[in-house]
């Protein structure tokens, strides 16, 4: 069995299979540097840090190899687990004896720690008479979840496998604990649903399955209710997801932002593996209500720090914009479960969307620093820190690029498809044929992407190219010939032919700098725009425009703007510059719009991609910027 991240080889509801991680080489300029730190700094550093704050000694306080008590918070043990998904990823197709020795220390402590019936959970060890009495709050499944997805990781990969006998233990547990004769009730934090699904698809026993869609179809009535632990925080059922069963949702609940999307996510696992008609229709609505109303336009997700929640319709604030790295990562999940679904494109624009953007702005370029929250506009006081008390992001954003090598390809009954343009080859078998992919490419600061076809024998098969959402005029060519279809935009553009040895295959699709204008009910953006090129969202950072204050830039829609490639910023990223504005202050709080009288001066300014901020000196920073056309009015040139 390969090293897939979602393994739908078998699911009888999904249109698309997993290529292996192992089967994928990246050797791309902008990803492979990124992969690189995390072998050597990232994984180290954060395996240093679970052992200085006591997570690891946790484990082993269990099974009396550490001498003290517990310390940290009563979800500590997923971050152990997300780091352990993390490295077994990573190991698959990097070597590191340093990492293996960590990885086989931790799995050690982790496994000698579960107790004879299966239970595991360090926070719980002296408490165990309160086990799963305080599911609203207590993130036990949550953990568990964690944990079965670490083992199948390592599992996969091949890197420390014993880890799966304590995870089966785990799960044989919960089966036999949650059901409509023992406990009815689910835990406060979605997770553990697409953990069972995915130890159903790897052990093939049944009970899992049944155990998820248990615990899907138990969400949403009120069961939460009775579990509550004393003087502890809480929410509403509407921010537990337990107000309303999932397939009478009709719009996203107000709800925390990483357990909807973690939900959806095991939703769908369940989907692809039962076809249940009314969880796919319910699925499809609130996909369409998140990403048409709720999103950032980086694609990250969480408009209130408020319970790190989803807002209502069109609440997208900047500076206060919560959008928890986490809830990148889920959304990235939820979409490449969508995609293995359906193999529809709109699932990877938002999948590429959150990846680029949300996502990558989580972690500092070396490696070392993370951001928690990922608003769109700051004064300049919101800095990367290099470990949180809740420590969820770190480990997750790690796991997710550890994991990356897995989401370029997919594979149906009849050939290969292209997700994510990154330089890379990919073996992959289609019928009695193995097929080599080589893909080299400078995206995503150039959309030109080279592709050479090396089937082991000429056959015909089909060779699926994303079309992203965000391009115009992309062309295709074969063998230096031009391919005369319509390349459609949010599309898959399916190549189907005989294919032989060295058949080359061309993909250009313009990067264009877009001004991008919010729908009129997102009132913080009024009359404002923000810059896109590519997949790529762009800020305007004060330490590229000295002597201006960001928040006074202004744009015309015909201001000359113009990409540059600077290889020694940030680590090589292509800039826009170009003409625009700095509006002066207004005098008074309000006054009539007959009396406004702003001043305006020419200046040049640059941006820089959104992931990228917040690397170097302090200062404000900008993603959404005034429209000066709105202004035109009422300024007067300075």
């Amino acid at each position: 069995m390969g090293a897939f991240i979602v393994n739908t080889s078998n699911s009888p509801y999904a249109r698309l299979r997993p290529v292996s991680i192992s089967d994928v080489k990246v050797n791309d300029d902008f990803w492979l540097p990124r992969l690189n730190t995390l072998a050597r700094v990232t994984l180290p550093r954060m395996y240093n840090l679970l052992e200085e704050t006591g997570r690891v000694d946790n484990f082993r306080r269990v099974s009396g190899d550490f001498k003290g008590g517990f310390k940290g918070l009563l979800f500590n043990d997923s971050d152990v687990y997300k780091w352990i998904e993390a490295t077994a990823w990573l190991l698959t197709y990097m070597h590191s004896d340093e990492l293996a020795k960590m990885l086989n220390d931790v799995v050690d402590a982790v496994s000698k720690a579960q107790l004879p019936d299966g239970y595991i959970n360090t926070y719980f060890y002296d408490r165990l008479s309160d086990r799963y009495r305080y599911l609203r709050q207590s993130h036990e499944l949550y953990c568990a979840g964690h944990l079965i997805q670490a083992a199948i990781a390592c599992r996969r990969g091949g890197a420390c496998p014993r880890l799966y006998d304590t995870a089966v233990k785990l799960a044989n547990h919960i089966v036999d604990t949650f059901n409509d004769h023992g406990i009815v009730a689910v835990d406060g934090h979605p997770e553990v649903e697409m953990a069972l699904v995915e130890l159903y698809r790897e052990s093939g026993d049944v009970r899992y399955l049944n155990e998820a869609v248990f615990q899907v179809n138990t969400r949403g009535r009120g069961t939460l209710r009775g579990f509550r632990m004393p003087n502890a925080w809480d929410f509403d059922d509407e921010y537990f997801i337990d107000h309303k069963p999932i397939k009478e949702l009709n719009e996203v609940p107000i709800a925390h932002a990483v357990r909807f999307l973690y939900l959806m996510s095991g939703a769908t696992d369940v989907f692809m593996e039962t076809g249940d008609k009314g969880l796919w229709d319910a699925l499809n609505r609130l996909w369409v209500d998140l990403t048409e109303t709720r999103m950032y336009i980086t694609g990250g997700v969480g408009s209130r720090h408020e319970g790190e929640s989803i807002g209502e319709r069109y609440e997208l604030p900047n500076d206060r914009a919560y959008s928890e790295t986490c809830a990148a990562v889920a959304n990235i999940m939820w979409n490449y479960r969508m995609l293995l679904a359906t193999g529809e494109a709109k699932y990877a624009d938002v999948m590429e969307l959150a990846l680029y953007n949300a996502a990558l702005a989580g972690v500092s370029l070396d490696g070392r620093e993370f951001f928690y929250v990922n608003p769109l506009a700051s004064r300049g006081y919101h800095r990367r820190m290099p470990w949180f008390e809740v420590a969820c992001c770190p480990p997750n954003i790690a796991r997710l690029l550890a994991s990356l090598p897995g989401y370029i390809y997919s594979l149906s009954s009849d050939g290969l498809w292209v997700h994510l343009y990154v330089s890379s080859s990919v073996r992959a078998r289609l019928g009695n044929n193995v097929v080599e992919l080589i893909v080299k490419t400078s995206y995503p600061w150039d959309g030109e992407v080279n592709m050479v076809v090396n089937p082991s024998h000429s056959d015909e098969f089909t060779l699926y190219l994303r079309i992203p959402g965000w391009s115009r005029g992309a062309k295709l060519m074969i063998n230096g010939r031009d391919y005369e279809h319509e390349l459609t935009p949010s599309t898959y553009i399916g190549v189907r032919r005989n294919w032989s040895y060295g058949d080359e295959v061309t993909l250009r699709i313009p990067m264009n700098i877009d001004l991008m204008s919010p729908h009129q009910h997102v009132l913080a953006n009024t009359s404002r725009v923000a810059i896109r090129r590519g997949p790529l969202i762009y800020c305007i950072e004060q330490t590229d425009n000295p002597g201006i204050d960001v928040y006074n830039i202004a744009l015309k829609t015909t201001c000359r703007l113009e990409a540059k490639f600077n290889r020694e910023l940030l680590g090589g990223v292509v800039v826009i510059e170009g003409d625009a504005y700095e509006l002066g202050t207004q005098g008074r709080l309000y006054e009539s719009i007959n009396d406004v009288k702003l001043t305006i001066r020419p200046i040049r300014f640059k941006a820089i991609p959104y992931y990228a901020w917040a690397n170097r000196e302090l200062g404000p920073m900008t993603v959404w910027v005034p429209l000066m056309d709105y202004y035109d009015k009422v300024v007067k040139a300075g």
